[in-house]
């Protein structure tokens, strides 16, 4: 049967014309940088930012407190740089191995359950931390803490990054990791509060509490309904699903090895781990000693050391969403290499910290850049390696940053001993310099629109 030509029109603009319903009206002002997003995206973003500044303060509280800890266990600078070290002993089996556990176990709102598992270990290790007694003790539970902060880090990302739509997933990493800076800020802050009426120890038992109110949290959020809920949305809006049925098939068919090989044969992967190696040690060099530096060379006290040791995460939000946002228009290798710059310079800057304002200047500018190039390198990495997204992040977060830190507290400590600060931040930004290599050598993953 011939249909009548204005019917066949109207059927043909049907098929062409998306409903009324999905094309919203123009945004103005600021939030035309805004991108749009299903509800639940939004409410996964803010519960996994806040596990990421879980992370970030469970991670601060040894340098915070190195001082006091120092004196507890007789320790000198490098005995004390080994005992950071073990943290990231922590980090480097726990990236790996729970990274490719949460692949094995799946992908969307599967992860939710492995992503438990890590933060319940860090939770419980930090917790007894505070009632150890002897040094041999501590060293096991930093182990054990590093585990469970190194391993829910790839998960996180890798959680966030499938309750996104890809157009915007450098956004979403970037505002996400703004948990980071705010973390650096906010726990020397509660330290130094905490310090005011008890000891180092009860910063351990208090502080790392925080993950089980985000732990329930996320186990009431990230269901399989509400995953699927995204999922269509993100569909029914033109834009490109994180996880497609096949994907998941895919990842669920695999082996824990085949992941492993995925993502080791990927040459994006491999540059990454060297790439994000560099910025580790970069950070640990400067982090671990901050507030060592501030009461030596500085003269002032640890409650006001910590305080200005946690400056850069005034401005480190800003550098997240800015340098993330930037990578998803104008190309992660472009951003990584602005991100490197400022680091460059930063680190410089920090030889001329001799008072308590030349601190608080300099770190204020180091946190534009400080936590920005790993979102941007989490965003490359998920966009290189899909299928084995948690995996591709656990060995290049064990690799890059638990080898990284294993060696940069007793190297870092040996060097401040032995020949000063001064010389201490030109390695730093000599390292830095060499790790331009890999980035130069890494291949673009966004389809940069050339004007």
């Amino acid at each position: 049967m011939t249909l009548p030509s204005s019917e066949m029109a109207q059927r043909a603009e049907s098929r062409t014309v998306p409903p009324l319903a999905h094309q919203p009206p123009a945004r103005r002002g600021l939030m035309r940088f805004i991108p749009r997003a299903h509800p639940i995206s939004w409410w996964m973003l803010v519960i996994t930012t806040l596990a990421i500044l879980m992370n970030s303060i469970d991670r601060i509280i040894l340098p915070t407190l190195l001082p006091a800890i120092m004196t507890s266990f007789n320790l000198t600078e490098v005995q004390a740089g080994w005992l950071n070290s073990l943290s990231f002993v922590g980090t480097l089996t726990g990236a790996i191995l729970f990274g490719l556990f949460s692949d094995w176990v799946g992908t969307g709102h599967k992860r939710c359950y492995s992503w438990c598992v890590a933060v319940l270990v860090e939770v419980v290790s930090g917790v007894a931390t505070a009632f150890c007694k002897t040094l041999g003790m501590f060293q096991a539970l930093r182990v054990a803490m590093g585990m469970g902060t190194g391993g829910s880090e790839p998960i996180n990302v890798a959680l966030l990054g499938e309750w996104w739509q890809k157009e915007n997933r450098g956004f979403a990493i970037g505002v996400h990791h703004t948990g980071f800076p705010l973390g650096q800020f906010i726990g020397p802050v509660l330290i130094a509060a905490i310090l005011a009426f008890a000891t180092w120890r009860e910063a351990f038992l208090f502080i790392p509490m925080i993950g089980l109110v985000i732990l329930v949290a996320q186990l009431l959020l990230g269901t399989k309904k509400n995953h699927d809920k995204v999922n269509k949305w993100i569909v029914e809006n033109g834009l490109t699903p994180p996880v497609t049925e096949s994907l998941q098939q895919t990842v669920e068919q695999s082996s824990i090895w085949a992941n492993v090989l995925s993502c080791l044969k990927n040459r994006n992967c491999q540059l990454a781990i060297l790439l994000i190696f560099g910025f580790t040690w970069a950070e640990m060099g400067i982090a671990n000693f901050l507030t060592l530096q501030l009461t030596r060379e500085v003269g002032l006290d640890l409650s006001t050391a910590a305080i200005i040791s946690g400056a850069s995460g005034l401005t480190g939000w800003i550098g997240q969403i800015v340098w993330g946002s930037f990578s998803d228009i104008k190309g992660r290798k472009r951003s990584l290499t602005i991100i490197i710059a400022g680091w460059i310079l930063a680190a410089a800057l920090c030889v001329f910290i001799h008072s308590a304002v030349l601190a608080w200047a300099i770190l204020i500018f180091w946190g534009l850049f400080r936590n920005s190039p790993f979102p941007v390198a989490y965003a490359l990495l998920i966009d290189s390696s899909p299928r084995a997204a948690a995996s591709s992040m656990g060995l290049m977060i064990g690799l890059a940053v638990g080898i990284a830190g294993i060696l940069v507290a007793p190297v870092s400590g040996w060097i401040i001993h032995s020949y000063g600060f001064t010389t201490h931040y030109l390695v730093i930004a000599a390292v830095l310099v060499i790790s331009c290599i890999p980035l130069w050598l890494i291949k673009e993953t966004v389809n940069v629109k050339k004007v």
